[in-house]
């Protein structure tokens, strides 16, 4: 359980995650990274779900990105052909969410590759994790009625979540990609 949250705004994506590692019950740690760069940053990934299954779809992730020069839609759409099809990776237990500069993706093991329609306030807004519905929530009302910067959209949506579900916490990593990056 975890919140993950991106945001593209004014030519900028940013995806930020909270920091904690809940086993059952109980909280095993409160500063884990849950969000990567690629491609010498010019790709983002976060990722919920299981931290070894989230792991090894990052590095097929990153393989594809390489095999298909960096081209963020085509790589996540072989991704998730791959994850969907194997015998192994389809019983991988995570979710992938992914920006660059451009748009924001999120890629799951049934085969999804959903990109946002636009937010009421402008942007792009995708979450996903225990917390993500509190945080795109709080996303699209920030977006709507306030001038932030993508990236102080993405951590105060991320605070709101954390005070909300028992699954995040507000040790935040937050990562940018793009015109203010």
């Amino acid at each position: 359980m975890t919140t993950i949250l991106a945001i593209h705004k004014d030519g900028t994506s940013v995806i930020g995650g909270d920091g904690q590692v809940t086993l059952g019950h109980q909280v095993q740690k409160h500063g884990a990274v849950k969000v990567r760069a690629l491609q010498d940053g010019q790709v983002l990934a976060g990722f919920a779900g299981g931290a070894a299954d989230a792991m090894a779809l990052l590095e097929r992730f990153e393989a594809k990105l390489e095999e298909f020069g960096g081209q963020l839609r085509k790589a996540a759409v072989e991704l998730a052909k791959e994850w969907r099809t194997d015998r192994v990776l389809r019983r991988l237990e995570a979710v992938m969410v992914l920006a660059d500069a451009k748009e924001l993706l999120l890629v799951s093991g049934t085969g999804d590759v959903i990109a946002p329609d636009p937010a009421p306030g402008g942007g792009l807004v995708l979450a996903s994790g225990s917390g993500g519905p509190v945080a795109a929530a709080a996303a699209h009302a920030l977006l709507k009625h306030s001038n932030l910067s993508a990236r102080d959209l993405c951590e105060e949506a991320l605070k709101v979540s954390a005070e909300i579900d028992l699954y995040s916490n507000d040790r935040l990593t937050v990562l940018e990609v793009g015109a203010k990056a």
